[in-house]
């Protein structure tokens, strides 16, 4: 679970939130942090029939945004509660953010994390020096310990989103996009939470009245989507943009996204890996599953988007690098270089021979020959092969299946689900 899983803090007022909180954060963290570049993507942009520009937040320190919203708060808090400390509950960027600029004060910081955390993220939080404290096996339950502790020892809790403080110190990633861009006339904004959508948004409209605004969200979380369209959703289940896999987002942050975002669009996981993988091999960047949910729906809606000047947000780049491998590799899947076959054969000398006399002609390596004679519904005499391979296209795998195909063989694919 990652930590905007939550039932978020509920406030029975909204409290007041406009341009001047984010003005202000940008005067007071923007020495602190790293300013990235928003620069042009050729390749990117032909691709989408738009001007596409990249903001590399992945680019922080702790390879995400959440640094700016966590440093604003930290910033603003008086030195009594400093020196008592922060805490939070987190299993992924806050945690980071929040820890590293916390040390960099001299603040205490106490970071909850489930017990389902990934350990290379329970330390690199305690990296940066933050205690950790593993408690309950989800973030709900995480986070009503840290509010316990936080009433036990006095200490100062610090949202991952439901935070006017935090969400001032996203919203100054648009200042710096417009300040060096400054005829945007669209942003694409990962939801989770809302931080960053409602502090962007807030400043990108005070900024220029006309630019649009659209976000994104994960089909599996759409959150937000639902809340604003006052529809009952269902948001579960594993999707690769843990870091906006939110099931219930802040009224604080929904109020100013109803306000200033044009629509929500919704993306499937084929279509977030497909974006991961394209950052990777095209801008040579490394981005987590959020991180690429803007360019995501925007490759999913190239007809709404058309011959637009668009702002696209790398919002962290925080991706287990085994999970990103069977990104590239389903990637490659899809685009038909990479493939496993399933063929029924005789179970006698040559036929597996055969078989591969047909992939070297067709010029397709072979990387891995599986058998299966026992568990199968042929008879005693016959068995499964499946054969993955390696083809320069699509073009030419199908040409192999074809001859496969007229040679007698049954033969498909074995298909990715989408």
């Amino acid at each position: 679970m990652t930590d905007q899983n939550s039932t978020a803090l509920k406030s029975t007022t909204i409290p007041s939130f406009d341009y001047e909180d984010v003005k202000a954060a940008h005067a007071r963290i923007r020495d602190r942090i790293v300013q990235t570049p928003t620069l042009k993507s050729i390749t990117l942009s032909e691709m989408a029939g738009a001007e596409v520009f990249l903001k590399f937040e992945n680019l922080q320190f702790t390879a995400a945004y959440k640094e700016r919203g966590a440093l604003n708060a930290l910033l603003l808090m008086d030195e009594s509660k400093r020196q008592a400390g922060v805490i939070a509950a987190s299993a992924g960027n806050h945690a980071q953010g929040l820890a590293y600029n916390a040390k960099n004060l001299g603040i205490p910081a106490t970071i909850v994390m489930p017990s389902t955390t990934p350990m290379v993220k329970v330390e690199q939080t305690r990296g940066h020096g933050a205690e950790i404290v593993i408690f309950g096996g989800n973030y709900d339950e995480s986070y009503a310990h840290a509010l316990e502790l936080a009433e036990q020892r006095g200490l100062t809790y610090i949202h991952a989103f439901d935070d006017p403080h935090v969400a001032a110190g996203q919203g100054t990633v648009a200042i710096e996009m417009l300040e060096q861009v400054p005829d945007l006339n669209r942003l694409i904004i990962p939801i989770g939470g809302g931080g960053l959508c409602s502090g962007m948004a807030t400043a990108a409209h005070a900024i220029n009245p006309d630019i649009k605004i659209t976000g994104v969200q994960a089909a599996l979380y759409p959150s937000m989507y639902g809340k604003l369209k006052g529809e009952e959703v269902t948001a579960g289940g594993d999707t690769l943009a843990e870091g906006i896999a939110v099931r219930n987002p802040s009224e604080f942050t929904a109020a100013i996204i109803k306000e200033h975002v044009d629509e929500i669009l919704l993306v499937g996981e084929a279509q977030l890996e497909e974006a991961v993988s394209l950052l990777l091999q095209i801008e040579k960047t490394v981005v987590e599953g959020a991180g690429a949910a803007g360019l995501a729906a925007l490759l999913a809606n190239k007809e709404k988007f058309a011959g637009e000047k668009v702002g696209l947000i790398l919002c962290g780049g925080n991706i287990d690098t085994r999970l990103l491998a069977n990104v590239l590799l389903r990637d490659l899947a899809r685009s038909g270089r990479l493939a496993r076959l399933r063929l029924h054969l005789r179970d006698q000398p040559g036929a597996l021979y055969n078989v591969v006399r047909e992939f070297a002609e067709h010029e397709v390596n072979i990387i891995e020959v599986y058998h299966q004679r026992v568990f199968t519904n042929l008879p005693a005499k016959g068995l499964i092969t499946d054969i993955e391979c390696e083809a320069k296209d699509r073009e030419q795998l199908e040409g192999l299946i074809v001859a496969l195909n007229k040679s007698g063989y049954d033969v498909r694919q074995v298909e990715l689900a989408d």
